[in-house]
């Protein structure tokens, strides 16, 4: 995430002191919600993900380790029946062993799963664990067999392979599939080159029949994540300016208080502001120009916002004409200059009509700072109070909540 930087009323903001920043951002997007905000670099990795989305990708990936998971531990049994027909006693004593260790492993990760509703880094450890308990069996029974006895084992060389096809099932990133799949293909070398396929025709076949079935789980998890990600944001987003809706901007000021009560305490708290802002007169540029216009101004007036703000500051349209734009980092007097530069900005801003032709538009802000001891929504009404007092004034200006 970019540092903050020093928000003034010069066009071009000026860095200052770097504080710590949330552990989430705010995607940002102006005009229609396009195809393209599921790109592969959203699904590449979990970096642009925000803390919101990572809470719903986790509890829907906490759904897979559970289901995978029961289905690995019913399997595991079954498994230990084929071992008593087709391999001899000193042997079976070794894979029962460890099979053993894999289904107490197996009960652990869906304990954790099952623990960890809200903890995030808890459920992708054990997605990770479902997937690397498996793949620590197979190593160990490679490790502790003797070489001549490997080609009796009967079903494991295909655990590569289902793990492998298991990596589709989950919602991961491409940059987990990878490392995910790197490690079965080490896995798969290794039990080649104790059984002695390695580099064989028969080995080289198998190393590229788990490189293509590798390319395809990768393939399922970017359109898996996609389409989840995409749900998501039409959850969450306005549809006409790609915004936060309302619901998704009261969900991120909690994780915000919840965040400075947990990082900051006492005096040093980190201060954040609320500018909630509407558009002067919007219903005569509706009568006047038509909606269709009144829907062209209000994209255009979402576009100065992500211009006017930091990609950390959380801008979000709150309902009609009203939108409210939370600054982190920001005193009452930063977020007053802020205000000001937004206001001027808009009044400054060529919007089109139909025929290009330009629709004078204004806005009033008011401006509340985030108090340590307030829920969310009483700075949002002590914002909106003052937005009252701004437009009772004469509007197109900015005031300050008291």
């Amino acid at each position: 995430m970019p540092k903050p930087v020093d928000e003034t009323s010069s066009p071009t903001p000026q860095r200052r002191k770097a504080t710590p920043n949330p552990p989430f951002t705010t995607p940002r997007a102006s005009g229609e919600l396009r195809a393209n905000l599921t790109s592969i670099r959203d699904t590449f990795s979990n970096r642009h993900h925000s803390l919101d989305f990572a809470y719903s990708h986790a509890h829907y990936l906490r759904n897979r380790v559970l289901a995978v998971g029961v289905i690995f531990l019913l399997l595991s049994p079954l498994w230990a029946l084929v071992d008593a027909v087709m391999l001899p006693r000193e042997l079976l004593d070794t894979t029962l062993m460890g099979r053993g260790l894999l289904l107490v492993g197996l009960a652990g990760v869906l304990l954790l799963a099952k623990l960890s509703r809200e903890r995030i880094g808890r459920i992708r450890l054990s997605a990770g664990l479902l997937l690397a308990l498996p793949a620590a069996f197979y190593a160990l029974v490679l490790i502790l067999l003797p070489d001549d006895e490997v080609v009796r084992l009967a079903g494991y060389a295909f655990i590569p392979f289902l793990l492998v096809a298991a990596l589709s099932i989950f919602p991961f990133t491409i940059v987990e599939s990878l490392a995910t799949g790197i490690a079965m293909l080490w896995l798969l070398a290794f039990a080649q080159m104790v059984d002695g396929s390695w580099l064989t025709a028969k080995g080289l076949e198998g190393m590229w029949l788990l490189a293509s079935l590798l390319v395809v789980s990768m393939a399922a998890n970017h359109f898996q994540l996609s389409l989840l990600m995409r749900v998501y944001r039409q959850a969450t987003h306005d549809p006409l300016t790609g915004l936060l809706n309302r619901g998704a901007l009261s969900l991120h000021l909690e994780k915000l208080q919840a965040w400075r009560h947990g990082e900051y305490s006492g005096h040093n708290t980190l201060e954040c502001a609320v500018l909630m802002m509407d558009i002067d007169h919007f219903k005569k540029i509706n009568d006047t120009h038509g909606h269709s216009v009144g829907d062209m101004v209000l994209a255009e007036f979402a576009r100065v916002l992500t211009h006017e703000t930091r990609p950390e500051d959380c801008v979000a349209r709150y309902g009609g004409e009203e939108f409210v734009v939370l600054l982190l980092n920001a005193d009452r007097a930063r977020a007053h200059d802020v205000a000001e530069r937004i206001r001027q900005a808009v009044e400054q801003h060529h919007f089109p009509d139909h025929n290009h032709q330009r629709v004078p538009v204004t806005t009033s802000i008011g401006v509340a700072g985030l108090q340590d001891d307030e829920a969310p929504q009483q700075a949002l009404e002590r914002a909106d109070a003052a937005l009252y007092r701004a437009k009772e004034a004469g509007r197109n200006r900015v005031m300050a909540a008291g």
